[in-house]
């Protein structure tokens, strides 16, 4: 099981909707990854495998966590499944 941030500037409203939709996804495709809710100051003590986040903050992050997963469109969810499996596909 892969553990994720799920995780925006602040850790208010875009986050927990992103957070959401990578549950749905992750749950519709059986994904084994866990995912838990925070704002940029969570990644001090995150020790986990993946960062979902808004695409402009994933260029940030890119090379300060283990995987940053930036998504363009909230409410996308074919985009979030195509990520996760790009994610995934690293792991394999």
């Amino acid at each position: 099981m892969y553990k994720a941030l799920v995780c925006c500037r602040a850790g208010m409203g875009s986050s927990m909707l992103l957070k959401i939709k990578a549950d749905q996804v992750i749950k519709e495709n059986n994904f084994p990854i866990e995912t838990e809710h925070g704002n940029l100051d969570s990644l001090m003590g995150f020790n986990g495998d993946l960062v979902i986040t808004m695409d402009d903050l994933s260029n940030e992050l890119a090379d300060k966590v283990p995987y940053a997963l930036g998504i363009r469109n909230i409410m996308d969810k074919v985009e979030m499944k195509e990520k996760m499996e790009a994610f995934l596909a690293t792991k394999g």
